[in-house]
């Protein structure tokens, strides 16, 4: 019998979204069963399906869960795995749990709505989202948490969002991390990734695993000109904008340039409910942000609010935007184009060559924002053929995860510890690409795992 640990890989591989991962300590006395994350998988029809199909694992026999932050695709499936039979606690750090809180909610109601639409149960009910933050405890960044068979749990500041951890898994001296989503350092808001030392093994997310992005400077140059170049033409400048630290990102940039006179001051909208919700949040936290930040927010700067800014919390606020005079720019919620007002904004003001969609984030396969992102003249949207005439731009320098070039500085922290890296997260050939490059340069055995599989860990 194998007294070893495994690690089973049962989402986030083959893909960037589904992070859910497996930790088993099968040796007596007590056999222990931890899951890091139990996200949605995001994009095409097929996403749906697999959301819908049972773990592969009995929810009941998972002893812990841990969670490295709130994005959708990290915690998208908590509640069903409570629905399933999962009455075991769940850990994060305490503002991983305030985000989670209204993240369910929001993920309730697009449940409720598309299953009502298609004659179906959803996923799960608002009863599962309340017995999810019962079984919900919270360990604040750096402080050890002790489970059986000799392991600790630590979480360190990934750096992503608010909150966002990877966490270190500690026995007999030797480490196991679970990266999560690391942070785009420097990132305008959170504070830096924390380094990583001492890793034995280490899953690393690899979203941009074989591209880099642009830097600061680059980015805040090219988001300007993108502004000026949309007020130019009198058009529409729409951002599809995920709810979550993507939209207090580029309020923060547009606040900014606004304040620095780089841009004229024209009619703003922040089109979504939920980025409404969670710029109050991400207010209430300020403590959590960056020194430079924090020092802004104490010198008197608003830094989500500047002239000509408007939260648009209901659906009628939303319609009004039509009507009012352009030039105008549209933060709308659905970072991917999946869903949420940006929808209607994109089949309004994509046919009319003088409007911009302005990219900033990843676009799983299969989305509409993938489709736009590739260059497609024509695009459906609820059933019609959309003509695409408006300018499609994009920055992957307002990503919130690293490049290339940053995981595997990021790798090589624990050079000289590291004995194997399993590259998650990410599309195939990202996944690949960094395996390849972190075997040619830093000389570890790197491996893409295959959905399913199992490895032994000499742990």
């Amino acid at each position: 019998m194998n007294e070893k640990p495994t690690i089973t890989f049962l989402g986030g591989v083959g893909s960037a979204t589904g992070a859910n991962f497996l930790l088993k300590f099968p040796e007596s006395p007590r056999p222990l069963s931890i899951l890091v994350d139990c996200g949605m998988f995001q994009g095409d029809r097929y996403a749906t399906e697999e959301n819908q199909k049972p773990f592969a694992f009995d929810p009941a026999a998972i002893d812990f869960l841990f969670i490295t932050h709130a994005h959708a695709d990290h915690i998208g499936r908590v509640p069903k795995l409570i629905k399933d039979g999962f009455r075991g606690p769940i850990y994060s750090t305490p503002e991983t749990k305030i985000i989670s809180e209204i993240m369910f909610d929001d993920m309730a109601t697009i449940l409720e709505r598309e299953a009502a639409d298609r004659g179906v149960t959803p996923l799960y009910s608002r009863s599962e989202t309340a017995q999810a933050l019962r079984q919900w405890d919270v360990i604040p960044y750096h402080n050890s948490f002790s489970l059986p068979n000799g392991v600790t749990v630590t979480p360190k500041d990934a750096g992503h969002i608010l909150g966002s951890a990877y966490f270190e898994f500690a026995r007999n001296g030797q480490k196991l991390v679970f990266s999560g989503d690391l942070g785009n350092t420097p990132s305008p808001l959170v504070k830096d990734t924390e380094p990583l030392v001492g890793a034995k093994y280490l899953l690393v997310e690899s979203v941009y695993g074989d591209r880099n992005h642009e830097d600061r400077e680059h980015r805040v140059e090219k988001l300007r000109n993108v502004v000026l170049d949309s007020i130019k033409r009198n058009g529409v400048l729409i951002i599809p904008a995920f709810s979550l630290e993507r939209s207090q990102v580029i309020l923060y940039e547009l606040n900014n340039l606004v304040e620095e006179g780089k841009i004229p001051s024209i009619p703003v909208f922040l089109d979504s409910p939920l980025a409404i919700k969670l710029t109050a949040v991400y207010k209430r936290l300020k403590h959590d942000f960056k020194p430079s930040v924090q020092q802004e927010i104490a010198s008197g700067d608003d830094i989500f609010k500047f002239p000509r800014l408007q939260f648009t919390q209901t659906s009628q606020q939303s319609h009004h935007i039509d009507f009012v005079q352009n030039p105008k720019i549209i933060i709308a919620g659905g970072g991917m184009s999946t869903g949420g007002r940006v929808i209607g904004h994109e089949k309004n003001y994509l046919p009319d060559a003088r409007n911009t969609i302005l990219l900033v984030g990843y676009q799983a396969v299969g989305t509409l924002g993938r489709a736009l992102f590739e260059g497609s003249k024509t695009v459906s949207i609820n059933g019609e053929e959309v003509p695409v005439r408006a300018h499609i731009d994009m920055i992957n320098g307002y990503s919130s995860h690293k490049d290339s070039d940053h995981l595997v500085e990021f790798i090589a922290g624990s050079r000289e510890t590291l004995k194997q890296v399993f590259t998650v997260m990410g599309e195939p050939k990202s996944s690949l690409f960094l395996a390849q490059r972190i075997r040619d340069e830093l000389e570890i055995e790197a491996i893409y795992p295959e959905q399913g599989s199992t490895y032994t860990l000499d742990f």
